[in-house]
């Protein structure tokens, strides 16, 4: 945890230390990571400071960690670095190690889902899906077989929408081909950056239902990047909250464990409790920031 201090205006924010197995390396570990753009120029910006966290390797079951905050706090920052994307990565300072190894670039073991929608235009629905699998060499009557699987996981017609392109599919229809096409390589972790943030507010319920349903089967680690806090809290086994100016972490809340549907858990008490202690926080790190 790095720099809670900072907020101290912030209230009931919960400091919670997640506890690695001692024979497993942790899925994801920080270790005072600090990324600075622009070193020595007059463009010099501090996107995140000091930034420390673990997320357990947790067996049989994964976990989902929601990342929320305002604009401009590193919460994608944070991502990239897992991800081992340039120009985020490498850190300036710290470490950032997946599954006890440093992170060196992208790798087999994480997979990325981001908002814009990055299918290829020319390839279709099950070209797309099964793109990962044709660059790993597997043969084409498998990796069909495979991708046609996993288009109809994800809620899509495996003989109907395969065969369809890019430009002929809804904004949520292409998002579930991308997490499709990401969890067909069976990622340990997932990194999800605003995935949802471009839908209508009914498909992205549905989206929601449809990762945690995914999740629970593949068992994998999630991290998540949300600007939307009904959003973090559903999703979330925990929130990262995220402040600016540097961005750092400001606060590490445990979620109770949604056992319903998204428009069902955002009408038990439980849940609006949580999203309006979130509300006032993110408002209290905002009002911080433009007081400095």
């Amino acid at each position: 945890m790095s720099d809670v201090s900072d907020v101290s205006d912030v209230s009931d924010v919960s400091d919670v230390s997640d506890v690695t197995p001692a024979d497993r390396p942790a899925a994801v570990d920080f270790r005072g990571v600090t990324k600075i753009y622009g070193r020595s120029t007059p463009r010099e910006y501090t996107a995140i400071k000091d930034v420390s966290f673990t997320i357990a390797d947790l067996p049989d079951h994964g976990e989902i960690s929601s990342f929320l905050g305002p604009s401009g706090c590193g919460k994608s920052t944070v991502l990239r670095l897992v991800a081992g994307l340039e120009p985020q990565h490498p850190p300036t300072s710290g470490t950032v190690t997946v599954l006890g190894r440093e992170v060196v670039g992208p790798g087999a073991d994480r997979g990325m889902v981001f908002q814009d929608y990055t299918s290829f235009d020319n390839r279709t629905v099950l070209d797309n899906v099964a793109f990962g699998l044709e660059c790993r060499g597997v043969s084409r009557r498998q990796r069909e077989a495979e991708g046609r699987e996993w288009i109809e996981r994800v809620g899509l017609d495996p003989v109907r929408d395969a065969t369809k392109y890019p430009h002929e599919l809804s904004g949520g229809m292409r998002q579930r081909v991308a997490i499709a096409r990401t969890l067909i390589l069976r990622p340990r972790i997932i990194l999800m950056d605003e995935p949802f943030g471009a839908l209508d507010p009914a498909t992205r319920l549905d989206m929601q239902d449809l990762l945690v349903k995914l999740w629970r089967e593949v068992q994998a680690t999630v991290l998540f990047v949300t600007h939307s806090v009904e959003e973090a809290v559903y999703l979330g086994d925990r929130v990262f909250v995220m402040a600016t100016t540097p961005g750092r972490i400001a606060g590490d809340i445990r979620m109770p464990a949604a056992a319903a549907p998204a428009r069902e858990t955002q009408l038990e008490p439980w849940f609006h409790e949580q999203v309006q202690q979130l509300h006032e926080q993110i408002e209290k790190i905002e009002s911080a920031a433009h007081h400095r």
